[in-house]
């Protein structure tokens, strides 16, 4: 029983995350955009959107070549590099600007700063998670403004697609896994299951682990009892949950049903873990639909606690799908998230809009173009 409450506990606070995401973007979309951040000149161009996926393949490619040639400590600079300028824009609309020099806000900045620092010094699962939803806030609402509703859907839908495929098809996921996991970054997010957990100290789950074993192997298939992994990409769409060994002995479970080896402990009982793992692009890519949703929204839409009913509709969806996701990894396998979590929040913000009285064709940003 107190494992199960652990693993609820552990689940909650995904959901907290991913509302503190979602919520901080449509805090954030009206200040970022009276800062100037909106970062294209036209937001209904569809090609936004390609344009950012071709950076997301580029990314990758870039990533496995810098495992691939033990440069990775160069990935890691970079990631904290972009957490703490991210973080800026967000200090920049939130803190008074009481001193500034060279027109930046100096406090904001001092603030950005120490949250590089902290990644770099003591990644701490809580350093980890807290600069995480700073980050997917910042993101989510950054694109928000910049992507209108069609280029929003068109970057969730390619998304999914390109996830499923990376997982459970070419699984140059895993690879990327295996490499991320190790740099204590916020690519991932940690969901303790303990409170002596520490990430710190935890031998972080291999998603590489027994790939030479059959299918038909004895291993493969009490693997399939064991828990899941995670698969964590470049721009940290990849979706999957992951148990953490807080022991050092403690070998890394297989990523998949068919994946083990002689070293897995394949009777492992998925509630037995000492952390879970989930990207935060799981986080920040369906928060952007939810941003977009709420920003581009006209005047006279019906809403509701103050925010326009598709893209609370859409949060609904998003929280409908990272149920369903929870539920089928937490019974053992890894999956591949954005698709339901992209899936959901599409089906809800149409759900929403339509009862808002908004046509199909506009709810899908098609008016300009039929």
């Amino acid at each position: 029983m107190e494992r199960r409450w652990r693993i609820l506990g552990g689940c909650g606070l995904i959901a907290g995350i991913f509302l503190f995401v979602q919520l901080g973007a449509l805090a954030l979309v009206q200040p970022f955009e009276s800062a100037g951040y909106q970062a294209v000149e036209d937001p209904s161009d569809p090609t936004n959107s390609l344009m950012y996926i071709g950076a997301i393949l580029v990314a990758t490619a870039v990533m496995l070549l810098a495992f691939r040639y033990d440069v990775d400590q160069l990935i890691r600079g970079l990631i904290v590099f972009s957490a703490a300028w991210l973080s800026l824009y967000v200090f920049q609309v939130l803190v008074p600007p009481v001193l500034t020099f060279g027109g930046i806000n100096v406090v904001a900045g001092l603030l950005a700063l120490g949250l590089g620092t902290a990644l770099l010094v003591y990644p701490e699962w809580y350093v980890i998670d807290g600069a995480g939803a700073v980050m997917g806030a910042a993101a989510a609402g950054l694109f928000g403004i910049s992507f209108g509703i069609l280029p929003s859907l068109v970057l969730l839908t390619v998304l999914a697609v390109y996830d499923a495929i990376s997982v459970y098809g070419t699984e140059h996921m895993l690879t990327l896994a295996s490499g991320v996991m190790d740099l204590k970054v916020p690519v991932v997010l940690v969901i303790p299951m303990t409170l002596s957990y520490s990430y710190l100290d935890a031998t972080t789950p291999d998603p590489m682990a027994g790939d030479e074993t059959s299918d038909d192997s004895p291993a493969a298939d009490d693997a399939a009892e064991g828990p899941a992994t995670t698969e964590s990409g470049a721009d940290g769409d990849s979706p999957a949950v992951a148990d953490g060994s807080q022991a050092a002995d403690r070998p890394a479970e297989a990523t998949d049903t068919d994946e083990a080896d002689d070293g897995v402990d394949s009777h492992a009982d998925p509630l037995e873990r000492d952390a879970l793992f989930i990207g935060l692009g799981d986080a920040i890519i369906p928060s952007i639909l939810v941003a977009s949703a709420a920003f581009f929204a006209s005047s006279d839409v019906l809403t509701v606690l103050g925010i326009p009913l598709p893209a609370l509709t859409a949060m609904v969806g998003s929280y409908v799908g990272l149920t369903i996701l929870l539920w089928m990894v937490l019974k053992g396998r890894a999956h591949a998230g954005l698709p339901l979590l992209n899936g959901g929040t599409i089906a809800g913000y149409i759900i929403g809009a339509l009862a808002a009285g908004i046509s199909i064709v506009d709810a899908l940003g098609l008016g300009p173009y039929l």
